[in-house]
């Protein structure tokens, strides 16, 4: 699973909106949405201000998956 779809799966079974979980990192709604759409990547304050608001390890929401080719 994706960054992106993490972060909307974390969000949505707290029961939060974008823009709720926008005020709780400091960011606005618009932002949020760019990175469920994977369009913008978080800085690493604002990933750890993710994890830390959708009560998830940091290490488990940006774990990167692997691609064989």
């Amino acid at each position: 699973m994706t960054l992106n779809n993490k972060v909307r799966q974390a969000r949505t079974q707290l029961g939060l909106t974008q823009s709720e979980l926008g005020v709780k990192v400091s960011v606005t709604r618009q932002t949020v949405a760019f990175i469920e759409k994977g369009e913008f990547a978080p800085s690493v304050a604002l990933a750890l201000r993710l994890a830390q608001a959708l009560n998830t390890p940091i290490n488990e929401l940006f774990w990167l998956e692997e691609t064989t080719q």
